[in-house]
């Protein structure tokens, strides 16, 4: 009926499941840090090469 769900009877095999799951996530995780951290470096640069349009994105929209 459904022979394309495989659940294993050995809970071992999960194990290299798992530790794949969790390396690629620590990935992501890292990459995401590394994103953020450079953004925040971009902005903080163009905030102080460009200070008028930073005054100008504070003020509120009419």
């Amino acid at each position: 009926m459904m022979d394309f769900l495989y659940f294993p009877e050995n809970k071992m095999e999960y194990i290299p499941a798992l530790i794949t799951l969790l390396i690629f996530s620590y990935g992501a995780f890292v990459a995401m840090k590394l994103i953020v951290k450079k953004a925040k470096r971009e902005r903080e640069q163009f905030e102080s090469k460009y200070p008028e349009a930073k005054r100008e994105s504070n003020e509120p929209r009419q």
